[in-house]
């Protein structure tokens, strides 16, 4: 009997735990080795768990428009009292779960939430898609609300050709107005520059086809009729319901890292990859070292999969990739994330069913705040208080990423009684600091030459970029899930070209109008 193949999985995030998942799923020839730096599972979309109270980092709707992705997640985790999945399609059958906790309800289940996101601005509630509702509307005034439709017939008549940056996408579909009161400062706090110097691509894979025409057709169509769970001719910003893990996404990546070892696959928690051994145009064998103990060991490598942030990824090949391509990637631009979790004993915010709320004011420097048991009231412990996140952006380094626990949990103190959700300084019963590298893969700086890094790394016969920071690209977890799908298609079927894998994300119809059913 032939031995099996070594195949080195980087990192055991939605990609990496895929790709493991797939491969034992699919062929019994495979050996996959899963490697992760942290302690536990799931990359940004683990659960972090503190006595009780649960924080997810970032927030995450499993919500996708692939049924390859619907049908993967409902063969881990079933919906909660819901029909078949086949079923799933008409809005009537939809088990929805508002309220507090259920003690019937099964532990390993995905909830059917409802979605509502809000902007918070100029201390007003507006709708997260905007509509033109009389609520919007009065809260804008007359002459705005006028120079807002006035500013956007002008970009539908005139746009701005070619788009180079991401403020000429934005204006291109919402007005110059509507761009400057909504969508600028809120996209400048999370890349810390301004929109003028982003790349139009970003807008291009996050916003995509979302433009104020479909945000009014979409308000005419949930008039006339429901799309159930599917959604699937809504654009994403615009889905009523989302899929939710009970106790927040750890849960289910933790539990498909169990079924990649039951399956006979192995996952390294607290291991880093530290070299990559090239021969010619194929990686050999890695270097791996235990975080905690310093312990190193050489392992052989038939493919590999990475999903580590591609600078990290080139820094460590050996021998190095000509200086050109290096240079391009080490340096890569990032933004880093920080998530303070606060509960608090009374706050207005007590009534309020939104998931999150997009601060877009400019006397503060939260970007959103997050309210964790609107997403699942299984993530607190107990009734008598709010379990609120406030999400900031920054990069490593600068001064608000050097804030320890106890200086960003007064800052964070200070901002929520400068916006009005606490009263006083005491309603604060504790505050948790959660710190993320890298979260978000920037487009500016040597991204302009990524297309030449790509190239480089592409000859690299048995190497396969996946997941958001494995291509440096903005994806959400079912991208992620869908480019480990294509690797591991190529890598069963020995299909040389990664042109499949690069596509995904990169053309809405790619994933949306079912290559992947």
């Amino acid at each position: 009997m032939l031995p099996k193949k070594r195949v080195l999985i980087i990192g055991a995030g939605p990609a990496g735990l895929t790709a493991a998942y797939e491969l034992l799923s699919q062929a019994d020839n495979f050996s996959p080795l899963v490697v992760e730096s942290h302690s536990q599972p799931g990359g940004i979309s683990k659960t972090l768990n503190f006595s009780g109270f649960r924080l997810d980092i970032g927030g995450h709707r499993f919500f996708s428009k692939s049924d390859a992705v619907m049908e993967w997640w409902f063969r881990i985790l079933p919906p909660a009292g819901a029909p078949a999945p086949d079923d799933l399609e008409r809005e009537q059958d939809l088990p929805l779960f508002p309220g507090g906790p259920d003690p019937a309800v099964e532990d390993d289940v995905f909830l059917i939430r409802k979605r509502l996101s809000r902007i918070l601005f100029e201390r007003k509630f507006y709708s997260y898609p905007l509509n033109l509702s009389f609520e919007t509307l009065g809260n804008l005034g007359i002459l705005r609300s006028v120079k807002i439709g006035l500013d956007y017939l002008s970009s539908v008549v005139k746009p701005i050709r070619p788009e180079k940056t991401l403020e000429d996408f934005l204006i291109n579909r919402f007005g110059r107005s509507l761009y400057k009161i909504f969508f600028k400062d809120y996209t400048e706090k999370v890349w810390g520059r301004q929109c003028s110097e982003i790349e139009a691509s970003w807008g291009r894979q996050r916003i995509k086809g979302l433009s104020v025409r479909k945000v009014l057709l979409n308000a005419i169509h949930l008039k006339r009729d429901g799309t159930g769970i599917a959604q699937k001719d809504l654009e994403t910003s615009l889905i009523n319901y989302f899929l939710y893990p009970k106790f927040g996404p750890g849960q289910l990546w933790e539990k498909v890292a169990g079924e990649v070892e039951r399956l006979g696959g192995k996952v390294m928690m607290s291991t880093r990859v530290d070299r990559l051994i090239l021969e010619g145009n194929k990686i050999v064998g890695a270097r791996i070292v235990n975080v905690k103990t310093g312990t190193a060991a050489r392992i052989p490598v038939d493919y590999c999969i990475s999903t580590a942030p591609i600078r990290d990824l080139v820094a460590s090949m050996e021998p190095p990739l000509p200086e050109r391509e290096t240079a391009i990637a080490l340096a890569l631009p990032y933004r880093d994330f920080i998530t303070v979790g606060m509960c608090l004993d009374d706050a207005y915010l007590g009534n309020l069913r939104d998931n999150w709320i997009y601060v877009q004011e400019r006397d503060v420097k939260v970007g959103r705040l997050q309210l964790f048991q609107n997403w699942s009231p299984y993530m607190v412990p107990k009734s008598d208080c709010i379990w609120l996140g406030l999400e900031y952006f920054a990069s490593e380094g600068d001064e608000l990423w050097q804030k320890g626990p106890q200086e960003m949990g007064v800052f964070s103190t200070q901002e929520l009684l400068k916006l009005g959700v606490i009263k006083r300084e005491e309603s604060v019963r504790f505050s948790k600091l959660v710190k993320v590298k890298k979260a978000y893969p920037a487009y500016w700086g040597s991204y302009g030459r990524f297309s030449e890094l790509r190239r480089c790394l592409d000859k690299i016969e048995n190497l396969y970029l996946v997941g958001r920071n494995g291509m440096h690209r903005y994806n959400n977890q079912d991208h992620s899930m869908l480019s480990a799908m294509e690797a591991i298609k190529n890598i069963i079927t020995g299909e040389k070209t990664k042109d499949n894998v690069w596509k995904v994300n990169s053309e809405d119809a790619y994933h949306e109008e079912g290559r992947h059913s």
